[in-house]
């Protein structure tokens, strides 16, 4: 489910100076937030937050949880058999930060 997510709705950048992956939904998926945040520990969840007539929160993970977490899992995957624009911002990502 974690992998589903990051793959469907994951924003795979950073700030120019660390790695991070972002989920930003509409308040409706308060729920899945929730289990984002049990799934990894350490993660970040913000807002809500009211932009352009939408209500959304953000959930990041960055550091640890990224490199110990989401990374080995992700790194599993035949992630560019499965999305290929996924896997080349996933790449990117890595690269710019040298993960």
């Amino acid at each position: 489910m974690l992998l589903g997510v990051l793959i469907g709705e994951g924003h795979f950048g950073g700030d120019g100076k660390q790695p991070q992956v972002t989920v930003r939904m509409h308040t409706r998926h308060e729920r899945l937030f929730g289990r984002l945040l049990e799934w990894c520990p350490g993660s970040r969840l913000y807002g809500p937050y009211d932009h352009g007539g939408r209500r959304y929160f953000q959930w990041m993970a960055r550091g640890e949880v990224l490199r110990e977490q989401i990374v080995p899992l992700l790194d599993r995957l035949p992630l560019e058999e499965i999305d290929e624009h996924v896997f080349e911002r996933y790449r990117a990502m890595k690269e710019r930060y040298g993960l």
